[in-house]
């Protein structure tokens, strides 16, 4: 498949704001009174990416992610397959990290992929909007993993 770069309908790419003092720095990553794409998280986790690490490309049936990028350094590759999509067939790439703070929203539909480009171990907060394999984890996981298929669309480059 040719993806075309453009920016992705549905997807909300928000600079994270740090409020900086003498003690450190902080960021609201989202309140109850914020106009976001998404149902209010349902869990909450942080993930360690080591260097030169990808995870993904995968997509949800149902969730929506809301990720924390803010510290280390990040690409992060977002393919639209919705079939209803108005901009189906675009590919969007972003860079996020410590010096890029960024709160990134990914519909259902949306396959994601992000790479550890730094030469540390980078953090990453998801706040989803459903539980990982729902209450009690007693559900299928809604999870759709492409990063193992030889023949997957979804290639983590820079240029088209």
């Amino acid at each position: 498949m040719i993806w075309k770069d453009a920016l992705i309908d549905g997807v909300l790419a928000r600079p994270l704001t740090p409020f900086r003092d003498d003690r450190g720095w902080l960021a609201e990553l989202f309140r109850s009174d914020d106009p976001v794409p998404a149902g209010f998280p349902e869990m909450g986790y942080v993930s360690v990416t080591y260097p030169g690490v990808a995870r993904g490309p995968h997509e949800h049936v149902r969730q929506s992610d809301r990720f924390a990028f803010f510290h280390g350094l990040y690409r992060i590759w977002l393919w639209d397959v919705r079939p209803d999509s108005a901009t189906r067939g675009c590919r969007q790439m972003l860079t996020a990290g410590a010096d890029f703070p960024l709160l990134l929203v990914i519909p259902p539909g949306v396959v994601h992929a992000y790479r550890n480009e730094g030469s540390e171990d980078a953090f990453v907060m998801n706040f989803p909007d459903a539980l990982y394999a729902g209450r009690n984890r007693q559900e299928v996981v809604d999870e759709i993993r492409h990063e193992d298929d030889p023949e997957s669309p979804f290639t983590l480059v820079d240029t088209l």
